[in-house]
């Protein structure tokens, strides 16, 4: 089985060009520390893509996204999650050292083969990767129910 990895080459770029804007933009405002505008920001869950001989799994690390706050669109062979990883404002910043962990929404397109049943999706959510699950055409099992009453028509 193949390991695919997701490269980013232009990561390492973002995140230096956020860390300039911030620290140019609290050198402008006179403040000494990170307010919440400048932890918030568009960020991009990392997804595992495998098939196997019954469909497509998609795997996307979401920590401390609740499944409520995410969206699964589908619209023609594309499929969109959409969510957001919201601030919490219980924390005191006071003892924080550091804060590195982006907060915002986010968004992820795929491009899906005509091979998916994009009528038959499934998706789950546990310990913070939510696990979608795309059917294919022939081996979806409420498919074949449907196809075998056809054909015994």
């Amino acid at each position: 089985m193949a390991i695919i990895r997701r490269n980013d080459p232009f990561r390492d770029l973002r995140a230096l060009q956020d860390q300039l804007f911030r620290t140019f933009d609290s050198a402008y405002r006179g403040s000494g520390g990170e307010d919440e505008q400048s932890m918030v920001a568009t960020w991009s869950p990392l997804v595992d893509i495998f098939e196997d001989s019954e469909g497509i799994t998609l795997k996307a690390e979401l920590p401390e996204v609740e499944a409520k706050d995410v969206e699964i669109q589908i619209e023609g062979n594309t499929l969109t999650l959409k969510g957001e990883r919201k601030l919490e404002h219980e924390d005191k910043r006071d003892g924080y050292h550091r804060v590195e962990r982006t907060y915002g929404s986010f968004s992820r397109t795929f491009t899906l083969p005509s091979t998916v049943d994009v009528e038959h999706i499934t998706a789950e959510s546990k310990d913070g990767v939510l696990r979608v699950f795309l059917w294919g055409r022939s081996r979806c099992p409420s498919c074949r129910c449907r196809r075998r009453r056809r054909r015994g028509r």
